[in-house]
């Protein structure tokens, strides 16, 4: 494990500290060619060396600074303004692999996958799929015969934020329960209830106001009610 984390350093501070954004727009302008580009290659791999700082292992960082090099240049080659965040996570990932790979193969850590599938970790992840697009479906479906019709064109908003904000507040409200944090929840519901004031205000509806409400509170009351049952069962 102590492999990995030096690893995993050594890609944090070369990918996130030690490089500017001077050197990102050019390797996104000239791509291969970009002087920068292999710049950053050598600071991972010098990086990579310093932190395991044995001569013996001097391949590991050089297999890294290589295959950082070449998913680098698919990211620029590929990436372009519309699926720019799509391929950030993919790059990362890719890097993540191969440091992982790199501690598996070099260092022999033997993970014991099958310890990771218990009941307890099942009935999390099964908790935590369920607070996500099933539940906001259900909510959506259930409040739908509420739904105000609203004729303030200049009321945009992002594509699907309403969507994702409440699945993080969903998690975030089990991960509170599960972890006996109550005045955490207090907090969040205070947060959301002054950000939405002024949206409300504005908008003099009435109807809104009540479908907002309703939808929140059932949000609120899902998530809380689904951390509640697990731990009960798991005696937490």
């Amino acid at each position: 494990m102590i492999l990995f984390l030096k690893l995993l350093c050594a890609h944090l501070v070369g990918d996130f500290l030690l490089q500017p954004t001077s050197w990102i727009l050019q390797k996104e302008k000239l791509k291969a060619k970009s002087a920068k580009l292999y710049y950053h290659i050598f600071i991972h791999g010098i990086l990579a060396f310093i932190l395991l700082w044995d001569l013996s292992l001097w391949y590991i960082p050089v297999i890294l600074a290589i295959s950082h090099g070449i998913i680098d240049v698919i990211k620029l080659y590929f990436q372009q303004e519309t699926n720019r965040w799509t391929w950030f996570i993919l790059d990362q990932l890719a890097h993540l692999t191969v440091i992982g790979a790199m501690s598996y193969c070099y260092q022999e850590m033997k993970y014991n996958f099958s310890a990771l599938i218990t009941e307890r970790n099942l009935l999390l992840f099964v908790a935590g799929v369920f607070l996500t697009t099933p539940t906001s479906l259900t909510i959506k479906i259930f409040i739908s015969k509420w739904t105000p019709h609203t004729t303030n064109a200049e009321d945009e908003s992002l594509m699907n934020a309403g969507k994702f904000i409440g699945i993080f507040e969903r998690l975030l409200l089990f991960v509170f329960v599960m972890t006996g944090h109550w005045e955490a929840i207090g907090f969040l519901l205070t947060a959301k209830s002054v950000f939405r004031f002024g949206d409300l205000k504005e908008s003099g509806d009435r109807k809104l106001t009540e479908y907002i409400m309703i939808g929140t509170l059932l949000s609120f009351g899902i998530a809380i009610s689904t951390g509640l049952l697990c731990s009960l069962y798991l005696g937490a």
